[in-house]
């Protein structure tokens, strides 16, 4: 196994249009793989940002005809890179979709995917009113995936607020985990950094998280700030708010190294509920 992982995170604003959003990732992608990443890590919702659940299933396919999913495997293929597509929108009958993230190998296969598990139900303001339920189908599965650097644990952005998704995904064996998002900027000014560094701490795993930023459909607001983070809670590379690229080595022998000085990971104690 390689003990060290040059990893980047593109940030990105997506649109309505996939063409459009795709034309844009893939001098991205060339650089990103250029400068030596060989893990290159995409946001939720990469493929567009729809906010009308009608108009948003018109534009959705199943993963065979999905161009989206076509696109990143000739990429991670070209590249001989391995690329996180944050998530895709991928039809599942005549109503729903799965909000689901793919990890293709440096060959251009699948070697792994994960439907987003938590959906953001949320009424943030009398503005600001979130029903991701309404379109997604919720996922059931945790998702580990096996590389070259040792296991990936899947997720995507809402999940993050639950940290038993993670633990799980550590002590299965992850070394490194994935949060793309599109996380609101609202929610990301309070929680972004302190939520990342948190899961980060408390299962020892480096997170890649990458983000949307900037303006979307109906004035809607992310965050960006972009992230990777060492088990150790430093942020070791952080974007800002506009779309761009960043990368970090990842020295995976740090992760033996938390979970020796803090085995908490060993400590789990069996306790009855209030």
């Amino acid at each position: 196994m390689m003990n060290k992982l040059l990893a980047a995170c593109i940030q990105t604003t997506s649109t309505p249009d996939m063409a459009a959003n795709l034309s844009i990732l893939e001098p991205m992608i060339l650089n990103a793989a250029h400068q030596g990443a060989r893990f290159i890590t995409l946001p939720e919702n990469v493929d567009a940002m729809i906010g009308d659940p009608t108009q948003r299933l018109a534009q959705t396919w199943d993963e065979i005809e999905h161009p989206a999913v076509a696109f990143f495997a000739r990429l991670a293929h070209q590249t001989q890179t391995w690329i996180l597509a944050g998530s895709l929108a991928i039809r599942d009958g005549a109503e729903k979709v799965f909000n689901r993230s793919y990890l293709f190998a440096a060959d251009g296969s699948i070697a792994a995917r994960y439907d987003k598990i938590h959906l953001f139900d949320a009424t943030l303001s009398a503005n600001e009113v979130y029903r991701e339920s309404r379109l997604v189908r919720r996922g059931q599965k945790a998702i580990l995936a096996s590389t070259p650097w040792g296991k990936i644990g899947l997720s995507i952005c809402y999940d993050l607020r639950f940290p038993h998704l993670y633990r799980a995904l550590a002590k299965a064996g992850a070394v490194l985990l994935t949060v793309p998002a599109a996380f609101t900027a609202t929610t990301g000014r309070m929680h972004w950094h302190v939520l990342l560094r948190a899961r980060a701490i408390e299962t020892g795993c480096f997170v890649v998280a990458p983000g949307q930023c900037g303006t979307h459909y109906n004035n809607r607001q992310t965050f960006g700030h972009s992230l990777i983070v060492a088990p150790s809670g430093e942020i070791i590379a952080e974007a800002g708010e506009m779309p761009g690229l960043i990368m970090a080595e990842l020295d995976l022998d740090l992760v033996t190294r938390a979970r020796q000085f803090l085995p908490s990971l060993d400590h789990d104690s069996p306790f009855s509920l209030p």
